[in-house]
């Protein structure tokens, strides 16, 4: 039985099938590639989104955890359409480097695909963050409020809590999109995405395509409110939060799941 009919992929073929998958790179074109990454942007905006808005509240009658998890469940909907519909995502292009590893593609076209990537998300993740300010739904019950407390806390955090945070935030991002790719049909990615990115976010780990969308949407409400910790600033955003998660989902995704798989599966058979 091909593997096309089977149920699922082992983990070695899913490995390889990921290592296969870079070599898309070669041959995608600069503008196909940002304009995929814009789309991933927009859709973990979505996800993010979500989850500031229907968690507004939810610690209150349900308690800390359990907001955790809820929050965790709805921001998954932002991977599922990363995955179903097809985009590129920053955090979860770190698997190419099995590519690379496995000679499949070089480091400098891998080191391209990730600029043009992170640039990509940033902007349509910063471009949505916007767009639900223009729509002053924050102004409804209490989401500016937990709009507002989700991005000064990310402004505040260590850049050692930061980088480890980012560590675990993409080893699961990476594993998701390792099962995703396993799966052979819809429902079956949809629970690959759901279960690891629940875990992620209801552990408070740090996503940095997220926070691309957290932090901006909370800067723009700062300056319509008077309530605005000084914590939260642009430079914060930047440098205090963004550096260290993006190194630290680099090193999750690369050193945990690409290289662990490479080094656990070895070579792809030749074709």
């Amino acid at each position: 039985m091909t593997s096309d009919h089977k149920q699922f992929l082992t983990p070695r073929e899913a490995a390889h099938a990921i290592a296969k998958s870079g070599r898309r790179v070669l041959n995608q074109g600069i503008g196909r590639t940002f304009v995929l990454s814009l789309l991933a942007g927009f859709y973990i905006a979505f996800g993010a989104q979500l989850s500031t808005v229907v968690t507004q509240d939810a610690a209150q009658f349900f308690g800390f955890g359990v907001a955790r998890f809820l929050g965790g469940s709805l921001f998954s909907v932002g991977l599922m359409l990363v995955v179903v519909c097809g985009a590129e995502l920053f955090t979860g292009n770190s698997l190419l480097a099995g590519a690379a590893l496995h000679g499949e593609i070089s480091w400098s076209k891998l080191a391209e695909n990730w600029v043009i990537v992170l640039v990509g998300n940033f902007i349509g993740a910063l471009f949505f963050a916007w767009l639900m300010y223009e729509t002053r739904l924050w102004e409804q019950g209490k989401v500016a409020e937990n709009a507002l407390r989700i991005a000064t806390v990310k402004c505040q955090l260590p850049f050692g809590a930061a980088f480890v945070r980012g560590v675990l935030c993409n080893w699961l991002v990476c594993l998701a999109v390792f099962m995703a790719t396993a799966a052979r049909d819809i429902p079956g990615k949809l629970l690959a995405c759901y279960v690891p990115i629940m875990t992620f976010v209801s552990s408070g780990f740090e996503h940095s395509i997220a926070n691309m969308y957290y932090i901006p949407t909370g800067l723009f409400i700062s300056g319509a409110s008077s309530s605005a910790d000084p914590a939260l600033t642009w430079y914060n955003f930047l440098v205090t939060n963004l550096v260290p998660v993006t190194l630290g989902n680099i090193v999750g995704g690369v050193i945990f799941v690409a290289l662990a798989y490479w080094y656990a599966h070895g070579k792809i058979e030749t074709e």
